[in-house]
């Protein structure tokens, strides 16, 4: 599961760093509670690589609102080539979401806990995505894949995001011919780390760096 977001990357790093052309107009950062149904930019390839903003929230090309169905913000790896609004998605438009980290929530009692997870080395987190555009305007819409949780993540939830390792980017995005299958699947134990956060986060309001300070348990 991958909810929300936090991102602080500047996008001209970001275009240097996946040899990328900006494409659109790219979403302000830093933001530090990214949601579900804002632009997020993230990497694509066609010819070249582009820096593209996107809807978070996969919009199947048989809506005719974005509101038709369900909010489609994550796609199960174990299904995604089976399921009729992601299997041709997976085939032929994967990207990268390249993010400072993400927010998840460990359920305590009748509450929800949530926790910051990030990369423990400081470099950008780099989740594997799916696009499509939709609607006459072709909307460019995406969501990230997830798989089932590794042991840093379980005790929390029991789904975390594919992430994609540097070497494996060209392969993700189609660039390397055939055998992106393989990628999907739980990141190492030593990947990511995480700490707890507080209660601020819960409201789409607050961008503030503030929600990702540890507090204690």
């Amino acid at each position: 599961m991958c909810g929300r977001m936090a991102n602080t990357l500047p996008h001209d790093m970001v275009a240097k760093i996946f040899a990328a052309q900006p494409a659109n107009a790219l979403p302000p950062v830093p933001n530090f509670n990214v949601c579900p149904t804002t632009d997020v930019a993230v990497v694509t390839s066609d010819s070249e690589r582009r820096l593209r903003a996107m809807r978070w929230g996969f919009i199947p090309h048989w809506y005719k609102k974005p509101n038709d169905g369900p909010l489609l913000i994550n796609a199960r790896s174990e299904t995604v080539t089976e399921k009729p609004a992601f299997r041709n998605a997976v085939r032929e438009r994967r990207c990268l979401v390249p993010v400072s980290g993400f927010y998840e929530w460990e359920r305590s009692g009748e509450t929800k806990v949530p926790h910051y997870f990030h990369r423990a080395d400081g470099e950008p987190l780099v989740m594997a995505g799916i696009w499509q555009d939709w609607g006459a305007d072709r909307m460019p819409t995406f969501a990230v894949l997830t798989i089932g949780a590794n042991a840093l993540m379980s005790p929390i939830h029991d789904r975390i995001p594919v992430v994609v390792e540097k070497g494996d980017w060209g392969k993700w995005l189609g660039e390397e011919g055939h055998g992106a299958a393989v990628l999907l699947q739980p990141p190492a134990e030593d990947v990511l780390t995480f700490h707890r956060v507080g209660q601020a986060v819960n409201s789409n309001r607050a961008t503030g760096p503030e929600l990702i300070e540890p507090v204690a348990a």
